[in-house]
């Protein structure tokens, strides 16, 4: 009997780098740095969310550069928890400098190292 080789299949990302997105419930947007294909953060930090909005696990979780009016930081975030921003303006965040360069149609482009 032949044996079978089955695969898992893997979940695409639905957003990309450099684009701009904003948080479904939380007043914030940012632009996508970088994508874990499934969670890849702490226990500790998952176990802090509430857990009646506790997002599940497998799925893709994206790394923003994130703002409110009020403030900038880093936010880890669930697929299921973003949307598009359609507002067409960039970010204010201080580090979106230092990895996109031109803001154009919406989103960034990854800048180019110079060697």
């Amino acid at each position: 009997m032949e044996a079978h080789r089955f695969q898992v299949p893997s979940r695409t990302a639905k957003y990309c780098l450099g684009q701009v997105v904003r948080h479904r419930n939380r007043p914030f947007r940012g632009v996508i740095f970088d994508v874990d294909p499934e969670f890849a953060n702490s226990e500790e930090w998952y176990e802090s969310i509430p857990e009646d909005s506790r997002p599940d696990k497998d799925q893709p979780f994206y790394h923003l550069f994130a703002e409110t009016e009020a403030t900038y930081y880093v936010a880890y975030v669930s697929e299921q928890n973003l949307e598009l921003d359609s507002s067409g303006d960039p970010l204010d965040h201080p580090e979106v400098g230092e990895m996109f360069s031109a803001f154009e149609d919406g989103r960034y482009f990854l800048a180019v190292p110079v060697n």
